[in-house]
């Protein structure tokens, strides 16, 4: 298989990039897109020349390591799947394939295609956890909640944090990210504690980081994790709900 692959390459955040053009005449259709890098540069490391740098961990679809525009599309053509999960066989021979770092303000370039997305780690900081007195796990049956209610908030929790939202995004918001997780919290009984405290605190800081939403739904068409556009609603209704009520919980 024989494609043509443009790969962004940038020495550091203050530098200037550009696409750097890579034939690859033994592509196989069961590589995944980082197998695929892994390949050029395992050739680039043997004739001398620098690899390209990106970010990957698990390859398994669940760490939300690895990071990448393929085609202008964050992660690539497959539907709710990561670029480690992403094959060749979507593609023809002799395709070209645009490979760049995922794109956003805040988002900046450290090398090549590895970006820092400690924007959302600071999300996470201001409430994306619950306080409890750690210990012996309860039994399973001493919180009581329901089926249907614990399926529900398992598929917000299902958010594996990759930033994708935050790119396919055209004013780079990162409501889709937040919404699930205050959704989340919002529904399991020890995260109910501070709910209240945990939204104002939350969207304070995406506000402050990210652009605002205007429901373009291209989040949720990228979403590896298949997080549901209705979670960006839990935005404004959980700090409503924090407003009015007045209290941590």
């Amino acid at each position: 298989m024989k494609l043509h692959l443009e790969i962004w390459r940038q020495a550091g955040p203050n530098v200037e990039g550009h696409f750097e053009s890579v034939d690859v005449d033994d592509a196989v259709a069961e590589m995944s897109i980082l197998e695929l890098l892994d390949h050029v540069n395992s050739k680039y490391v043997e004739s001398g020349k620098e690899p390209f740098a990106f970010a990957s961990d698990c390859r398994e679809g669940i760490c939300g390591t690895c990071g990448l525009n393929v085609n202008g599309r964050p992660h690539g053509p497959g539907q709710n799947t990561p670029t480690c999960q992403q094959r060749l066989h979507q593609f023809n021979d002799g395709d070209t394939l645009k490979i760049e770092p995922m794109r956003s303000a805040a988002y900046p370039v450290i090398k090549d295609m590895v970006v820092d997305r400690s924007a959302l780690d600071r999300v996470l900081e201001q409430g994306g956890y619950v306080s409890i007195n750690a210990g012996t796990a309860p039994d399973a049956d001493t919180l009581h909640l329901n089926h249907e209610t614990a399926e529900f908030a398992l598929d917000h929790a299902a958010c594996i944090g990759c930033g994708a939202c935050v790119a396919a995004c055209p004013n780079g918001a990162a409501h889709l990210f937040t919404g699930a997780k205050l959704v989340h919290l919002s529904l399991v009984p020890l995260g109910k504690e501070e709910r209240g405290k945990r939204a104002r605190k939350m969207v304070d800081e995406v506000e402050g980081t990210f652009g605002p939403c205007s429901l373009y739904g291209e989040c949720a068409d990228v979403c590896p994790a298949g997080i549901p556009l209705t979670a960006v609603a839990a935005v404004t209704k959980e700090r409503a709900r924090s407003f009015f009520r007045g209290k941590d919980d």
